[in-house]
This record gives C-alpha cells, sequence and structure tokens, in this order.
C-alpha cells in the first residue's frame, strides 16, 4: 500500500522542529505535496537545530568544546563544518529531504531523477539546493536565506522571505467553493488568520490551513496523543487527502 501524503506531512512537520521560519516551513511542506502529486514520495528529515545540536555534529571527528562544554566525538566521522551559529539550520531558514520508498518504509539516499525534480520543486518554491553549489556538494539540502549572512542573522536581523505559490484556478462560476468558505471562517476563528471568505484555496488559505495543521500536531505530540492529522474533537483533513 502506498503512503499516504498525511502521513508523509506529519512526518516532516515533527522532523522540522518548532524553530522554523513560518514560510520556509509552508514551502517545505508544499513541495512535499507537489512532490506527491507528481508520483514522487519525499520526506523532509531535519529543520530547526538549535546552536548546542550544530555542536555537537561539529564535533564528529572533532575535539571540539562549545560553552565550557564537551562535544568531542572522535568515533564518527566528520559531517559538517559549520560552527554555532554557521548554519542555515540555526536560524529555521533550512531543511533536507530523502525520497522515500512508496510504502513510506524505507528511505532512499540515492541522487537519482526523482531526486533532481524534487530539488527543481523546492528551487520553484524560492529554495537554494545544496546540490547546485561547486565546491561541496549537498544533495539533501535546502534553504531559503533572503540574502542574508550568518553575521547579519547573529546580530538579530529578520530575513524577508514570500510564500511562492500560484494562485489556484478558480471555478468558472466565479462562486468559491463552500467547503473552502468554511475552513476559512474555522482558521480565523481558531488562529485569527485574517484571510478573506473568498471560497478559494489561494496562497494565504494554503498557509493558514498549513500552519494551523502544524499547531495541532504540535499540541497532539507535546499531549502525546494519536496523530491523525485533524483539529480538535471534530478536525477537518487536509483538503488534498
Amino acid at each position: 500500500m502506498k503512503v499516504g501524503l498525511r502521513t508523509l506531512l506529519e512526518r516532516s512537520v515533527k522532523k522540522m522542529g518548532k524553530g522554523m521560519n513560518p514560510v520556509v516551513k509552508a514551502s517545505a511542506l508544499e513541495m512535499v505535496e507537489r512532490a506527491y502529486n507528481e508520483g514522487i514520495t519525499v520526506q523532509i528529515s531535519a529543520g530547526y537545530r538549535s546552536l548546542e545540536e550544530q555542536a555537537n555534529l561539529f564535533g564528529q571527528g572533532r575535539v571540539y568544546s562549545y560553552k565550557g562544554k564537551n562535544y568531542s566525538n572522535l568515533a564518527k566521522p566528520i559531517v559538517t563544518n559549520a560552527l554555532p551559529g554557521q548554519s542555515y539550520h540555526n536560524y529555521g531558514l533550512a531543511i533536507d529531504f530523502f525520497i522515500v520508498s512508496d510504502d513510506g518504509k524505507r528511505a532512499i539516499w540515492t541522487v537519482n531523477s526523482k531526486w533532481q525534480r524534487v530539488a527543481a520543486i523546492g528551487k520553484g518554491l524560492g529554495f537554494k539546493w545544496g546540490g547546485d553549489w561547486s565546491s561541496f556538494k549537498d544533495y539533501p539540502h535546502l534553504e531559503m536565506t533572503g540574502g542574508l549572512s550568518y553575521t547579519q542573522l547573529q546580530a538579530g536581523k529578520e530575513p524577508r522571505l514570500t510564500f511562492k505559490l500560484e494562485k489556484r484556478e478558480m471555478q468558472k462560476t466565479g462562486k468559491g467553493d463552500n467547503h473552502i468558505i468554511s475552513i476559512q471562517k474555522t482558521l480565523n476563528g481558531r488562529y485569527e488568520a485574517n484571510i478573506e471568505c473568498d471560497g478559494f484555496y489561494g496562497p494565504k488559505t494554503r498557509m493558514a490551513l498549513i500552519i494551523g495543521l502544524q499547531t495541532e500536531l504540535n499540541k497532539q505530540f507535546n499531549k502525546k496523543l494519536v496523530v491523525d492529522g485533524k483539529w480538535g474533537l471534530k478536525r477537518r483533513m487536509l483538503p488534498s487527502q
């Protein structure tokens, strides 16, 4: 049985963590969905990484200490040259991804045509792909920097990012869908999304829905409830499911 899109989104939300830039997170989930609609099952494997987690990675294969704590781990190979604060993951501006087997049970790390297609979808949404780098190819890596350097981010400057999503085709009648209107009203009431209840599944509605799903999933993880991708006691499913 083929893994469901909802499962891939739930896994991706969990792996990205809570420190992600909302535009980067929403774009990552959009990439997963677009790839799925093309028959490619992909999942986000990493997102936000704390400075301590970065120190732990940098310490692999090295003798290294950070803020008085020893992170040396010579038993493992070097996996990064980025010190704490020198990775866009530390600011919630980067993700890593991998291809998943159709049943969702196995990670596939072969950089093939499917992998390159997912990277192309990501780039179309505003990401820069590590596979395009000349010095060090980082094929799982995608990032949105807003043109900011690590130094600027460390100084507290915030990137200005835009969620790149073309407007979906409207119904020929010119009237919005009542189901979408109901979802928009729920988003406004529950999450103060402040979106127009016009019945069209445009970028603002889509982002609000994704953020709403993330909020509910986080609540479920914290309370150790069964993750079902729905809202509240009578939660709605994502329209794409």
